[in-house]
């Protein structure tokens, strides 16, 4: 059985930061291009960050210098760790799996405001 489980979510003030967690079970993770959604209330899900198998990663322009993508194949863990942190930022943050079939966590809610 398939399962990826986010953590790390909550409550911010803009400015600061947060890093999220995302681990799988049931996948040979390394083989997996591993990568980080976004769904605001009333929006479209967009991807924010993506690391390949080898390492290479890509952001969304709203994220980039901002967020940080990074995998730990051994702990079979993707991170986000997400800084400067805006009201716009607020969402819920999914993490997908994607090789042959594509996986997704349930969810962590991130909310920036003061």
């Amino acid at each position: 059985q398939v399962q990826l489980v986010e953590s790390g979510g909550g409550l911010v003030q803009p400015g600061g930061s947060l890093r999220l967690s995302c681990t799988a079970s049931g996948i040979f993770f390394s083989n997996y291009v591993m990568s980080w959604y976004r769904q605001a209330p009333g929006k479209e899900r967009e991807r924010v960050a993506v690391i390949t198998t080898s390492g290479s990663t890509n952001y969304a322009d709203s994220v980039k210098g901002r967020f940080t993508i990074a995998r730990d194949n051994a702990q079979k863990t993707v991170y986000l760790q997400m800084n400067s942190l805006k009201p716009e930022d607020t969402a819920v943050y999914y993490c997908n799996a994607l090789w042959n079939r594509s996986y997704w966590g349930q969810g962590t809610q991130v909310t920036v405001s003061s």
